[in-house]
């Protein structure tokens, strides 16, 4: 799990990396940073759904469809992402593509986004307590959940795949979520 002492890249709203502050700094002040989100696919087509630990400083308990986090000060950001992939779910190895970069901005969390794919068949493992809980889903299932608002959901996440299927990229229009207003 991210120590609260690491550093953090801090990023223009281009994405370049402008700086750096410890963890709990970037979270404390909200400040803009770069994250990495892996989206683990079956060759099935399937998708790896997690929920977050408790203790998380950041949408604890809420379910998620990335591995992922803060890069770290100086680190690139695939090197970021199969760290995160490692960390979170045990996958090492596995090749990543990239889909698409944004900025995600609400009242808790500032992140310059950057999403890859990875297809994966083995086992997953919980590796660093960060994930409790997880299971392989279709997308029109995971579309389905994520149309319930009780439904607890890392926001960033459900926003880059709202994005992701209003943009047509791969098959995630399959997820079915409603156009944004």
């Amino acid at each position: 799990m991210g120590s609260p002492d690491e550093t953090a890249s801090l990023v223009d709203d281009t994405g370049a990396e402008i700086g750096a502050a410890p963890r709990h700094e970037v979270r404390r002040d909200n400040l803009l940073h770069a994250a990495t989100a892996v989206l683990v696919r079956h060759p099935d087509g399937r998708i790896y759904v997690s929920r977050r630990a408790a203790d998380k400083d950041w949408s604890p308990s809420a379910h998620d469809a990335a591995a992922g986090g803060i890069v770290q000060h100086g680190e690139p950001v695939e090197q970021s992402a199969c760290r995160e992939l490692a960390e979170e779910l045990g996958i090492e190895g596995a090749p990543l593509r990239f889909l698409i970069t944004g900025r995600y901005d609400d009242d808790t969390v500032r992140c310059f986004l950057h999403c890859f794919e990875t297809t994966y068949d083995g086992v997953v493992t919980h590796a660093d307590g960060e994930v409790v809980w997880g299971e392989w889903m279709t997308l029109p299932r995971l579309g389905r959940l994520l149309m319930d608002s009780d439904w607890p959901f890392v926001p960033d996440t459900r926003t880059l795949l709202e994005r992701l299927c209003r943009s047509g990229i791969g098959d995630y229009a399959s997820l079915g979520l409603p156009a944004a207003d």
